[in-house]
Protein backbone atom coordinates (compact mmCIF):
# COMPACT_ATOMS: atom_id res chain seq x y z
CA UNK A 1 0.00 0.00 0.00
CA UNK A 2 1.15 3.46 -1.07
CA UNK A 3 -0.07 7.01 0.27
CA UNK A 4 0.63 9.67 -2.06
CA UNK A 5 0.83 12.84 -1.46
CA UNK A 6 -2.30 13.93 -3.85
CA UNK A 7 -4.51 11.76 -1.11
CA UNK A 8 -4.53 8.55 -3.14
CA UNK A 9 -3.48 5.48 -1.82
CA UNK A 10 -2.69 2.83 -4.31
CA UNK A 11 -3.33 -0.92 -3.55
CA UNK A 12 -1.52 -3.74 -5.66
CA UNK A 13 -4.20 -5.81 -5.93
CA UNK A 14 -2.48 -8.57 -8.24
CA UNK A 15 1.26 -9.23 -6.77
CA UNK A 16 2.16 -10.97 -9.97
CA UNK A 17 5.84 -8.75 -11.17
CA UNK A 18 8.38 -9.35 -13.10
CA UNK A 19 11.09 -7.79 -15.87
CA UNK A 20 11.39 -9.43 -19.16
CA UNK A 21 14.96 -8.53 -19.94
CA UNK A 22 16.83 -9.35 -23.30
CA UNK A 23 20.51 -10.73 -23.25
CA UNK A 24 22.85 -8.26 -25.45
CA UNK A 25 20.23 -5.98 -25.83
CA UNK A 26 21.29 -3.28 -23.61
CA UNK A 27 18.35 -3.52 -21.07
CA UNK A 28 15.61 -3.47 -23.03
CA UNK A 29 12.63 -5.23 -21.70
CA UNK A 30 8.75 -5.35 -20.94
CA UNK A 31 8.11 -4.58 -17.68
CA UNK A 32 4.80 -6.42 -16.47
CA UNK A 33 2.71 -4.31 -13.73
CA UNK A 34 0.75 -5.09 -11.18
CA UNK A 35 -2.65 -4.01 -11.11
CA UNK A 36 -3.40 -1.08 -9.45
CA UNK A 37 -6.69 0.36 -7.05
CA UNK A 38 -6.52 3.48 -6.60
CA UNK A 39 -8.48 4.46 -3.33
CA UNK A 40 -8.91 8.22 -3.17
CA UNK A 41 -9.80 10.63 -0.34
CA UNK A 42 -12.81 11.61 -1.39
CA UNK A 43 -13.75 7.64 -1.31
CA UNK A 44 -13.59 7.33 -5.47
CA UNK A 45 -11.88 4.47 -6.74
CA UNK A 46 -9.82 3.77 -9.98
CA UNK A 47 -8.08 0.58 -11.27
CA UNK A 48 -5.22 0.66 -13.65
CA UNK A 49 -3.00 -2.29 -15.60
CA UNK A 50 -0.37 -1.55 -17.03
CA UNK A 51 2.81 -2.58 -18.98
CA UNK A 52 6.08 -0.70 -19.79
CA UNK A 53 8.55 -1.31 -22.87
CA UNK A 54 12.27 0.25 -21.53
CA UNK A 55 13.71 1.00 -24.97
CA UNK A 56 16.53 3.02 -26.16
CA UNK A 57 14.84 6.21 -26.79
CA UNK A 58 11.95 6.47 -23.87
CA UNK A 59 10.16 4.10 -21.47
CA UNK A 60 6.68 3.50 -23.23
CA UNK A 61 3.62 2.77 -20.93
CA UNK A 62 0.58 1.10 -21.93
CA UNK A 63 -2.53 1.80 -19.24
CA UNK A 64 -5.63 0.51 -19.00
CA UNK A 65 -7.95 2.51 -16.78
CA UNK A 66 -11.70 2.01 -15.38
CA UNK A 67 -13.46 3.71 -12.79
CA UNK A 68 -14.85 2.20 -9.18
CA UNK A 69 -18.32 1.38 -8.99
CA UNK A 70 -19.05 3.78 -6.66
CA UNK A 71 -18.97 6.97 -9.63
CA UNK A 72 -21.49 5.01 -11.83
CA UNK A 73 -23.99 7.29 -13.60
CA UNK A 74 -21.43 10.00 -13.19
CA UNK A 75 -19.38 11.07 -16.37
CA UNK A 76 -17.85 13.70 -14.39
CA UNK A 77 -16.88 11.44 -11.55
CA UNK A 78 -15.42 9.39 -13.26
CA UNK A 79 -13.81 10.82 -15.69
CA UNK A 80 -11.82 13.05 -12.76
CA UNK A 81 -11.07 9.39 -10.67
CA UNK A 82 -9.43 7.49 -13.74
CA UNK A 83 -7.98 10.60 -14.84
CA UNK A 84 -6.34 11.00 -11.12
CA UNK A 85 -5.09 8.08 -11.07
CA UNK A 86 -3.45 8.10 -14.27
CA UNK A 87 -1.73 11.13 -12.82
CA UNK A 88 -0.78 10.17 -9.68
CA UNK A 89 0.50 6.91 -11.68
CA UNK A 90 2.47 8.37 -14.23
CA UNK A 91 4.14 10.63 -11.20
CA UNK A 92 5.29 7.50 -9.73
CA UNK A 93 6.97 6.76 -13.16
CA UNK A 94 8.61 10.39 -13.22
CA UNK A 95 5.87 11.30 -16.07
CA UNK A 96 2.65 13.41 -16.05
CA UNK A 97 -0.35 13.54 -17.81
CA UNK A 98 1.52 15.36 -20.51
CA UNK A 99 3.04 12.39 -21.86
CA UNK A 100 0.37 11.02 -22.61
CA UNK A 101 0.49 11.21 -26.73
CA UNK A 102 -2.51 9.02 -27.14
CA UNK A 103 -5.85 7.56 -25.50
CA UNK A 104 -8.86 5.92 -26.32
CA UNK A 105 -12.15 6.87 -24.62
CA UNK A 106 -14.46 4.37 -24.41
CA UNK A 107 -18.52 5.10 -23.67
CA UNK A 108 -21.75 3.30 -22.85
CA UNK A 109 -23.32 6.41 -23.68
CA UNK A 110 -21.36 9.14 -25.70
CA UNK A 111 -24.87 11.53 -26.24
CA UNK A 112 -25.56 11.59 -22.34
CA UNK A 113 -21.58 11.67 -20.82
CA UNK A 114 -19.65 13.24 -23.65
CA UNK A 115 -20.05 16.92 -22.57
CA UNK A 116 -19.71 16.20 -18.58
CA UNK A 117 -17.04 13.86 -19.55
CA UNK A 118 -14.38 16.40 -21.87
CA UNK A 119 -15.52 19.53 -19.09
CA UNK A 120 -13.77 17.32 -16.12
CA UNK A 121 -11.26 15.99 -18.50
CA UNK A 122 -10.43 19.55 -19.45
CA UNK A 123 -9.78 20.18 -15.16
CA UNK A 124 -8.00 17.18 -15.01
CA UNK A 125 -5.25 18.42 -17.72
CA UNK A 126 -4.92 21.85 -16.81
CA UNK A 127 -4.57 21.08 -12.94
CA UNK A 128 -1.15 19.00 -14.20
CA UNK A 129 0.27 21.53 -16.14
CA UNK A 130 -1.24 20.57 -19.37
CA UNK A 131 -2.11 22.76 -22.51
CA UNK A 132 -3.79 22.06 -25.81
CA UNK A 133 -0.37 21.51 -27.42
CA UNK A 134 0.64 18.52 -25.03
CA UNK A 135 -3.00 16.80 -25.12
CA UNK A 136 -3.04 13.36 -26.25
CA UNK A 137 -4.44 12.63 -29.55
CA UNK A 138 -7.71 11.19 -28.65
CA UNK A 139 -10.94 8.99 -30.03
CA UNK A 140 -14.03 9.29 -28.30
CA UNK A 141 -16.23 6.80 -29.18
CA UNK A 142 -19.35 5.02 -28.13
CA UNK A 143 -18.59 0.68 -27.60
CA UNK A 144 -20.11 0.10 -23.85
CA UNK A 145 -17.09 -1.24 -21.34
CA UNK A 146 -17.91 -4.80 -20.18
CA UNK A 147 -16.76 -4.12 -16.83
CA UNK A 148 -19.03 -3.64 -13.74
CA UNK A 149 -20.41 0.02 -13.22
CA UNK A 150 -18.18 1.55 -15.48
CA UNK A 151 -19.69 4.16 -17.68
CA UNK A 152 -16.08 5.32 -19.45
CA UNK A 153 -13.00 3.68 -19.67
CA UNK A 154 -9.63 4.63 -20.99
CA UNK A 155 -6.97 2.66 -22.99
CA UNK A 156 -4.05 4.88 -22.84
CA UNK A 157 -0.46 5.21 -24.28
CA UNK A 158 2.28 7.49 -22.51
CA UNK A 159 5.88 8.15 -23.71
CA UNK A 160 8.65 9.03 -21.37
CA UNK A 161 12.29 9.98 -23.15
CA UNK A 162 15.10 9.25 -21.69
CA UNK A 163 17.24 11.58 -20.01
CA UNK A 164 19.77 13.15 -22.51
CA UNK A 165 17.36 11.69 -25.82
CA UNK A 166 16.54 14.24 -27.98
CA UNK A 167 12.78 14.86 -28.32
CA UNK A 168 10.47 17.76 -29.50
CA UNK A 169 6.80 18.24 -29.48
CA UNK A 170 5.40 19.79 -32.47
CA UNK A 171 2.32 22.06 -32.14
CA UNK A 172 -0.83 21.27 -33.75
CA UNK A 173 -3.87 23.58 -34.02
CA UNK A 174 -6.33 20.43 -34.11
CA UNK A 175 -6.95 18.65 -30.79
CA UNK A 176 -7.38 15.78 -32.14
CA UNK A 177 -3.31 15.62 -33.26
CA UNK A 178 -0.29 14.60 -31.41
CA UNK A 179 3.45 15.14 -32.90
CA UNK A 180 6.25 14.81 -31.96
CA UNK A 181 10.10 13.98 -32.92
CA UNK A 182 12.31 11.42 -30.88
CA UNK A 183 15.80 10.84 -31.35
CA UNK A 184 15.91 11.09 -35.48
CA UNK A 185 12.14 9.91 -36.16
CA UNK A 186 8.77 11.71 -36.18
CA UNK A 187 5.70 10.53 -35.14
CA UNK A 188 2.26 11.37 -35.33
CA UNK A 189 -1.02 10.29 -33.74
CA UNK A 190 -4.39 12.02 -35.06
CA UNK A 191 -7.71 10.27 -33.61
CA UNK A 192 -11.49 11.36 -33.87
CA UNK A 193 -11.42 12.00 -37.39
CA UNK A 194 -14.71 11.89 -39.70
CA UNK A 195 -15.57 13.20 -43.04
CA UNK A 196 -18.19 15.22 -44.93
CA UNK A 197 -21.37 13.32 -44.15
CA UNK A 198 -23.57 12.04 -47.56
CA UNK A 199 -23.29 8.58 -49.23
CA UNK A 200 -21.16 5.73 -47.27
CA UNK A 201 -18.43 5.77 -50.23
CA UNK A 202 -18.22 9.31 -50.66
CA UNK A 203 -18.02 9.92 -46.70
CA UNK A 204 -15.15 7.43 -46.18
CA UNK A 205 -13.36 8.55 -48.77
CA UNK A 206 -13.44 12.12 -47.37
CA UNK A 207 -12.18 10.67 -43.88
CA UNK A 208 -9.08 9.28 -45.04
CA UNK A 209 -8.27 12.68 -47.17
CA UNK A 210 -8.85 14.56 -44.29
CA UNK A 211 -6.35 12.02 -42.10
CA UNK A 212 -4.02 12.90 -45.70
CA UNK A 213 -4.86 17.00 -44.75
CA UNK A 214 -3.88 16.62 -41.03
CA UNK A 215 -0.56 14.41 -41.76
CA UNK A 216 0.23 17.06 -44.58
CA UNK A 217 0.51 19.83 -42.14
CA UNK A 218 3.29 17.44 -40.14
CA UNK A 219 5.04 16.96 -43.40
CA UNK A 220 3.69 13.40 -43.54
CA UNK A 221 1.58 11.37 -46.34
CA UNK A 222 -0.46 8.68 -45.88
CA UNK A 223 2.90 5.92 -47.27
CA UNK A 224 4.02 6.67 -43.31
CA UNK A 225 1.14 5.29 -41.45
CA UNK A 226 1.61 2.29 -40.02
CA UNK A 227 -1.46 1.88 -38.11
CA UNK A 228 -5.42 2.47 -38.54
CA UNK A 229 -8.37 2.34 -36.47
CA UNK A 230 -11.87 2.44 -38.17
CA UNK A 231 -15.38 2.79 -36.46
CA UNK A 232 -18.85 2.12 -38.30
CA UNK A 233 -22.22 3.12 -37.37
CA UNK A 234 -23.73 0.87 -39.15
CA UNK A 235 -21.59 -2.24 -39.68
CA UNK A 236 -23.83 -4.24 -41.77
CA UNK A 237 -25.29 -1.51 -44.01
CA UNK A 238 -21.81 0.31 -44.70
CA UNK A 239 -19.22 -2.18 -44.51
CA UNK A 240 -19.00 -3.13 -47.91
CA UNK A 241 -19.29 0.55 -49.25
CA UNK A 242 -16.51 1.50 -46.39
CA UNK A 243 -14.35 -1.22 -47.84
CA UNK A 244 -14.46 0.54 -51.42
CA UNK A 245 -14.00 3.82 -50.46
CA UNK A 246 -10.76 2.88 -48.54
CA UNK A 247 -9.58 0.68 -51.68
CA UNK A 248 -10.16 3.61 -53.79
CA UNK A 249 -8.37 6.39 -51.73
CA UNK A 250 -5.53 3.71 -51.37
CA UNK A 251 -5.23 3.25 -55.46
CA UNK A 252 -5.36 6.54 -55.78
CA UNK A 253 -2.34 6.69 -53.54
CA UNK A 254 -0.84 3.86 -54.56
CA UNK A 255 -0.47 2.32 -50.99
CA UNK A 256 0.97 -0.75 -51.62
CA UNK A 257 2.11 -1.62 -47.96
CA UNK A 258 -1.45 -1.93 -46.40
CA UNK A 259 -1.22 -0.85 -42.64
CA UNK A 260 -2.37 -2.54 -40.45
CA UNK A 261 -6.19 -1.60 -39.24
CA UNK A 262 -8.80 -2.00 -37.30
CA UNK A 263 -12.56 -1.81 -38.71
CA UNK A 264 -15.22 -2.26 -36.07
CA UNK A 265 -18.42 -1.36 -35.14
CA UNK A 266 -18.64 1.83 -32.86
CA UNK A 267 -20.78 5.20 -32.29
CA UNK A 268 -18.94 7.99 -33.37
CA UNK A 269 -18.68 11.55 -32.31
CA UNK A 270 -20.27 14.10 -33.85
CA UNK A 271 -23.72 12.55 -34.00
CA UNK A 272 -23.44 12.99 -37.90
CA UNK A 273 -20.28 10.92 -38.76
CA UNK A 274 -21.50 7.43 -39.81
CA UNK A 275 -17.68 6.44 -39.72
CA UNK A 276 -14.24 7.65 -37.90
CA UNK A 277 -11.06 7.43 -37.97
CA UNK A 278 -7.31 7.11 -36.17
CA UNK A 279 -3.83 6.83 -37.73
CA UNK A 280 -0.21 6.37 -36.22
CA UNK A 281 2.40 7.48 -38.64
CA UNK A 282 6.14 7.38 -38.37
CA UNK A 283 8.73 9.32 -40.56
CA UNK A 284 12.62 8.63 -40.38
CA UNK A 285 15.32 10.12 -42.69
CA UNK A 286 17.01 6.89 -43.17
CA UNK A 287 15.15 3.87 -44.20
CA UNK A 288 12.61 2.73 -41.65
CA UNK A 289 12.17 -0.86 -42.01
CA UNK A 290 8.55 -2.20 -42.23
CA UNK A 291 6.91 -5.54 -43.02
CA UNK A 292 3.32 -6.89 -43.04
CA UNK A 293 3.35 -9.71 -40.79
CA UNK A 294 1.12 -12.72 -41.87
CA UNK A 295 1.04 -16.46 -40.26
CA UNK A 296 -0.13 -19.67 -41.99
CA UNK A 297 -3.53 -19.56 -40.21
CA UNK A 298 -4.90 -16.96 -41.92
CA UNK A 299 -5.62 -15.72 -45.16
CA UNK A 300 -4.85 -12.03 -46.03
CA UNK A 301 -7.82 -9.97 -45.52
CA UNK A 302 -7.58 -8.12 -49.43
CA UNK A 303 -8.51 -11.53 -50.38
CA UNK A 304 -11.83 -10.83 -49.32
CA UNK A 305 -12.04 -7.26 -50.00
CA UNK A 306 -10.53 -6.07 -47.40
CA UNK A 307 -7.74 -3.41 -47.40
CA UNK A 308 -5.50 -3.78 -44.84
CA UNK A 309 -2.55 -6.41 -43.27
CA UNK A 310 -2.59 -8.50 -41.17
CA UNK A 311 0.04 -7.04 -38.36
CA UNK A 312 2.65 -4.44 -39.02
CA UNK A 313 6.41 -4.90 -38.14
CA UNK A 314 8.10 -1.90 -37.72
CA UNK A 315 11.43 -1.44 -36.54
CA UNK A 316 11.75 2.27 -35.57
CA UNK A 317 14.07 3.98 -32.72
CA UNK A 318 12.63 2.71 -29.78
CA UNK A 319 12.01 -0.69 -30.47
CA UNK A 320 10.53 -2.98 -33.13
CA UNK A 321 6.48 -3.14 -32.18
CA UNK A 322 4.18 -5.77 -33.77
CA UNK A 323 1.12 -3.41 -34.46
CA UNK A 324 -1.81 -6.45 -34.54
CA UNK A 325 -4.62 -5.94 -36.65
CA UNK A 326 -7.93 -6.77 -35.33
CA UNK A 327 -8.06 -10.64 -35.39
CA UNK A 328 -11.20 -12.33 -35.01
CA UNK A 329 -12.02 -16.39 -35.31
CA UNK A 330 -11.33 -16.95 -38.63
CA UNK A 331 -9.26 -20.03 -40.28
CA UNK A 332 -7.13 -20.56 -43.50
CA UNK A 333 -9.67 -19.79 -45.86
CA UNK A 334 -10.80 -16.66 -44.76
CA UNK A 335 -13.69 -18.36 -43.34
CA UNK A 336 -15.30 -18.41 -40.23
CA UNK A 337 -14.30 -20.38 -36.90
CA UNK A 338 -16.46 -22.16 -35.08
CA UNK A 339 -19.68 -20.10 -35.47
CA UNK A 340 -22.00 -19.98 -32.57
CA UNK A 341 -19.07 -21.60 -30.13
CA UNK A 342 -17.89 -18.57 -28.22
CA UNK A 343 -15.48 -20.27 -26.02
CA UNK A 344 -14.18 -21.74 -29.57
CA UNK A 345 -13.79 -18.60 -31.26
CA UNK A 346 -12.02 -17.06 -28.47
CA UNK A 347 -9.64 -20.03 -28.34
CA UNK A 348 -9.36 -19.36 -32.38
CA UNK A 349 -8.55 -16.13 -31.99
CA UNK A 350 -5.91 -16.33 -29.98
CA UNK A 351 -4.26 -18.52 -31.39
CA UNK A 352 -4.00 -16.17 -34.26
CA UNK A 353 -2.70 -13.46 -32.58
CA UNK A 354 0.12 -15.99 -31.19
CA UNK A 355 0.59 -17.42 -34.57
CA UNK A 356 1.35 -14.10 -35.61
CA UNK A 357 3.80 -13.27 -32.85
CA UNK A 358 5.05 -16.40 -33.49
CA UNK A 359 6.03 -15.80 -36.86
CA UNK A 360 8.06 -12.31 -35.83
CA UNK A 361 9.54 -14.82 -32.97
CA UNK A 362 7.39 -13.36 -30.17
CA UNK A 363 5.07 -14.62 -27.50
CA UNK A 364 2.26 -13.37 -25.93
CA UNK A 365 5.28 -12.17 -23.26
CA UNK A 366 5.89 -9.63 -25.66
CA UNK A 367 1.86 -7.55 -25.55
CA UNK A 368 1.96 -4.59 -24.42
CA UNK A 369 -2.08 -4.29 -24.17
CA UNK A 370 -4.97 -4.93 -26.32
CA UNK A 371 -8.54 -3.81 -26.81
CA UNK A 372 -11.17 -7.03 -27.09
CA UNK A 373 -14.42 -6.87 -29.11
CA UNK A 374 -17.61 -8.87 -28.02
CA UNK A 375 -20.41 -9.03 -29.90
CA UNK A 376 -22.63 -10.29 -27.19
CA UNK A 377 -22.75 -8.48 -23.76
CA UNK A 378 -23.20 -11.77 -21.66
CA UNK A 379 -19.79 -13.08 -23.16
CA UNK A 380 -17.94 -11.17 -20.61
CA UNK A 381 -17.61 -13.24 -17.77
CA UNK A 382 -16.50 -16.79 -19.93
CA UNK A 383 -13.64 -14.12 -21.82
CA UNK A 384 -12.26 -13.03 -18.58
CA UNK A 385 -12.19 -16.69 -17.27
CA UNK A 386 -10.08 -17.73 -20.68
CA UNK A 387 -7.80 -15.08 -20.23
CA UNK A 388 -7.28 -15.98 -16.52
CA UNK A 389 -6.57 -19.55 -17.49
CA UNK A 390 -3.64 -18.49 -20.24
CA UNK A 391 -2.11 -16.06 -17.63
CA UNK A 392 -3.50 -13.06 -19.47
CA UNK A 393 -5.58 -11.30 -17.12
CA UNK A 394 -2.66 -8.80 -16.09
CA UNK A 395 -2.71 -7.55 -19.68
CA UNK A 396 -3.89 -4.00 -20.27
CA UNK A 397 -7.40 -4.89 -22.03
CA UNK A 398 -10.55 -2.83 -22.84
CA UNK A 399 -12.88 -5.25 -23.24
CA UNK A 400 -15.98 -3.93 -24.77
CA UNK A 401 -19.78 -4.60 -26.40
CA UNK A 402 -19.25 -4.10 -30.41
CA UNK A 403 -20.70 -5.79 -33.24
CA UNK A 404 -17.92 -7.12 -35.03
CA UNK A 405 -17.51 -7.24 -38.96
CA UNK A 406 -19.67 -10.76 -39.75
CA UNK A 407 -22.54 -11.10 -38.44
CA UNK A 408 -21.84 -15.05 -37.40
CA UNK A 409 -18.07 -13.70 -35.65
CA UNK A 410 -18.85 -13.48 -31.77
CA UNK A 411 -15.38 -11.99 -30.75
CA UNK A 412 -12.12 -9.78 -32.33
CA UNK A 413 -9.06 -8.35 -30.87
CA UNK A 414 -6.73 -6.22 -31.42
CA UNK A 415 -2.87 -5.54 -29.79
CA UNK A 416 0.74 -4.68 -29.56
CA UNK A 417 3.71 -6.35 -28.67
CA UNK A 418 7.18 -5.52 -28.81
CA UNK A 419 10.87 -6.40 -29.28
CA UNK A 420 14.27 -4.90 -28.38
CA UNK A 421 16.09 -3.80 -31.58
CA UNK A 422 18.82 -5.98 -32.73
CA UNK A 423 22.41 -4.74 -31.80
Amino acid sequence: MLQTQSGIIIVLILNSFRFSGYPGCRGAGIEIGPWLMMRQEDNQTASLAWRRFSGLLSGEIYMHCRPGERQAGSASGQAASVYRALEVFLRREKGSLQNIVQEVVFFRNIRRDFEAFRQARGRAFASAGGFPALLPATTFIEQPPLESGADVIISATAMLPREGVAHTHHPSPHPEVRSFSLGEQKHVYAGSIFGTPGAPFDETHSMFCRAEELLRENGMTFHDVVRTWIYLRNMERDYADFNRGRREFFRQRNIRLLPASTGIFGAPRPEKANFLLAVYAIQSPRLLETAAMSTPALNEACTYGSDFSRGMRVAEGNKVALYISGTASVDEEGRTAHPGNFEAQVGRMLWNVETLLAAQKATSGNLLAAVTYLKNAEDAPAFLAIMRDRGLDSLPNSLVHAAVCRTDLLCEMEAIAALPLPE
